[in-house]
């Protein structure tokens, strides 16, 4: 577990320099004991297209949202916004990213536009970085469950019991910038390991701003650990072979969190005239998610095919 400088006055639980209430019991902290918060009270720019939260930074003249192109807008929220602490660093270069998005439009299978390999034209290739809540957390599991263990002559048998878990590494995207299938596949990617403290300015990746408060973070984490928690009691915690109604009870005994930021990159390609977007892992070259056109023709004649087929055999069975 990570952040074990102060402990909470009422639980002693682990608490870090940022939390504004224990994370376990939720006594709310003296203000003068949070110290070296990041968190800032700023006007945000929310992109009108897909909702991801930035900063306008001069330099860049970036009025365009770095995920997907369309246009910023002010917003001034009520909560402070959460700043990334960390960054990941960017394994994957620019020319592989290109490389990587060419060998994907070329092997993307026989219903896609012929024309499709050789009339994308990428038009924008963006480094960004992508953020998220990770968690470090350990927990007390109750279940309850029906298994084959000790049934007897029965089919299933209750049982129950409960099981201390840690969890390391658990992370709750706070984005809006990527869809949830487009984090899901990129998460596995990453060498948290990797993370760098943020300083300097010479990288040129946006980063987008924490869209998800802390409290809300770990309302999201425990669903997430209780998923994990289903899984790891199925796998080597409860009795017997076959397992059915199987309920769960979480109580957060500990609990640390980080403020990621996750690298990637968004090309976007131009074909007849519509624009697609394709995120690219920035640690992984060979983790990619794209949009890309069917061919309705195409699709057509294999329907057309499959019917012709049906009616022959039909007719054949019908002789």
């Amino acid at each position: 577990m990570s952040g074990t400088e102060l402990r909470c006055e009422r639980c002693s639980s682990v608490v870090t320099r940022d939390d504004l209430r224990c994370p376990i019991c939720n006594l709310t902290r003296r203000v003068e004991d949070v110290t070296g918060r990041t968190t800032t009270e700023v006007e945000i720019l929310r992109c009108s297209g897909c909702g991801a939260a930035m900063t306008y930074e001069v330099a860049r003249l970036a009025a365009a949202c770095a995920f997907c192109g369309s246009v910023l807008e002010v917003e001034r929220p009520a909560d402070p916004i959460e700043d990334a602490e960390s960054v990941l660093p960017f394994t994957v270069d620019r020319t592989q990213a290109e490389t990587t998005f060419r060998t994907w439009v070329r092997g993307l299978g026989w219903f896609r536009p012929a024309s499709l390999k050789t009339d994308a034209r990428l038009e924008s290739v963006q480094p960004l970085r992508w953020v998220a809540w990770v968690f470090d957390a350990r927990a007390e599991v109750t279940w309850t469950a029906d298994t084959d263990h000790d049934a007897g002559r029965a089919d299933w048998a209750p049982h129950s019991g409960a099981a201390d878990l840690n969890y390391d590494d658990v992370i709750v995207p706070a984005t809006r910038g990527l869809r949830p299938d487009e984090v899901a596949l990129l998460a596995p990617s990453y060498d948290l390991s990797s993370a760098k403290a943020i300083g300097g300015d010479s990288d040129p990746a946006a980063i987008e701003r924490f869209d998800i408060p802390r409290s809300s973070a770990r309302t999201r984490l425990v669903k997430v650990v209780e998923r994990l928690a289903r899984r790891r009691l199925t796998d080597r915690h409860l009795p017997g072979r076959r397992v059915r109604n199987l309920h769960t009870a979480i109580v957060l005994k500990a609990l640390a969190a980080r403020r990621v930021a996750f690298p990637a990159w968004v090309l976007a390609y131009r074909y007849k005239d519509r624009l697609y977007r394709t995120v690219l892992s920035g640690q992984d070259e060979n983790c990619l998610r794209g949009e890309a056109p069917y061919s309705a023709a195409r699709i057509a004649a294999v329907i057309a095919a499959v019917m012709a087929a049906v009616a022959g055999l039909l007719a054949f069975t019908v002789l």
